[in-house]
């Protein structure tokens, strides 16, 4: 190889990145001593941004494009002036590519249960999930605050940082939003949204930002879901009454030794249903005799209080009243009461007393 070759070979240089990794957010551009030569090819992709570091600083972004490295540009990358070192610079410089595309598909979800007042249940311990998707704004800034000198950074070193930032402003927007629980189904977008808003000042110290925010599913304890089940299966049930009846018209169409078995119990209750009709009609199919008419039931007797000299007394049987009013102690002004009557009345003024007291007969004819 001629010296034109080996100069060649020595000061011009390609640097670019392919990723087929899907989850590599920054990779180093790996160069023996980390040497970046005069007149180096620079090609920066879409969706792609190269942070040049120089001697430990950062000294500049190179957006999507083609780059010569050259003088004229970055001065601080040429190694012309250092023959003397046998063309081993002795300024060092590095090339982090950053992938500035969305990394979809991610996981968050509340680790604990989170204590919320519902309007209508009170204090209450809800869970939720859902996904998200992240993207790096600022190259500089994420290299600076969260890479470092990581020659490759995936996803997964920061993504668990970024869920905890997502539950707490989660945690925060529940308490303050006052959703009632049966209506945070039909909110979850607002809510998702709402939370995206609140911690974006936080991710942009990062120099990330969070373009999409799904909430999946808000839920309650498997306990309180049970009572709430209960509670809305009664609802939909509507009269128990009926319910029951049809379930139990249910289960006679129900195959199986239950229900044959309850099928011919039926069966038999109706097959002496019949019969008993069949020895009361007549030889003819007329109707029996009419049965006898059911007795009414007995007359309620009453039992009656007295007030005598501010005092009440009794109570007492119509026969213990007849025999009061024999003896004089029940007179016609004696104020009575029984269950039912508006007040204490004389006892001339009701029906079933006054027949009591001895009517004396009229004077006779004259002879």
């Amino acid at each position: 190889m001629g010296i034109f070759d080996f100069l060649t070979g020595e000061f011009i240089d390609v640097i670019h990145w392919v990723d087929d990794s899907r989850d590599t957010m920054v990779w180093r551009f790996e160069r023996e001593d980390h040497e970046i030569k005069y007149g180096a090819k620079l090609t920066v992709r879409e969706g792609q941004a190269a942070v040049f570091v120089h001697e430990g600083q950062l000294a500049d972004v190179f957006t999507p494009g083609l780059y010569m490295l050259e003088t004229n540009n970055m001065p601080v990358m040429t190694t012309l002036n250092h023959w003397d070192h046998g063309f081993e610079s002795p300024f060092k410089s590095e090339v982090y590519f950053v992938n500035t595309t969305r990394f979809g598909d991610l996981k968050w979800g509340t680790k604990n249960p989170i204590i919320a007042r519902d309007p209508e249940f009170g204090p209450v311990r809800l869970r939720a999930y859902g996904t998200y998707t992240i993207k790096v704004s600022d190259p500089a800034r994420f290299l600076t605050e969260i890479v470092g000198t990581d020659g490759e950074f995936t996803m997964d070193e920061i993504s668990y940082q970024i869920r905890n930032i997502i539950v707490q402003e989660f945690s925060r927007t529940i308490a303050r939003a006052g959703i009632p629980v049966l209506d945070m189904a039909a909110n979850t977008r607002e809510m998702g949204t709402l939370v995206a808003r609140e911690i974006a000042p936080r991710l942009a110290e990062y120099g990330l930002e969070i373009p999409e925010l799904y909430i999946e599913n808000i839920s309650l304890p498997e306990a309180v879901e049970a009572v709430l089940d209960k509670r809305t299966s009664m609802g939909v049930i509507g009269d128990l009454s009926t319910y029951m009846n049809y379930q139990a018209a249910e289960s006679l169409t129900h195959e199986g030794a239950g229900g044959a078995a309850l099928q011919a119990g039926v069966g038999a209750g109706l097959g002496m249903q019949i019969a008993r009709e069949s020895v009361q009609a007549g030889p003819w199919g007329a109707a029996a005799a009419p049965k006898a008419a059911t007795p009414p039931p007995p007359p309620v007797e009453h039992v009656w209080h007295i007030a005598e000299g501010g005092e009440t007394k009794g109570p007492y049987s119509r026969a213990a009243m007849g025999r009061m009013a024999t003896d004089g102690s029940l007179t016609r002004e004696t104020f009575v009461w029984t269950a039912g009557q508006d007040g204490w009345l004389t006892a001339s003024q009701v029906t079933e007393l006054a027949q009591l007291f001895t009517i004396l007969p009229p004077p006779p004819p004259a002879s």
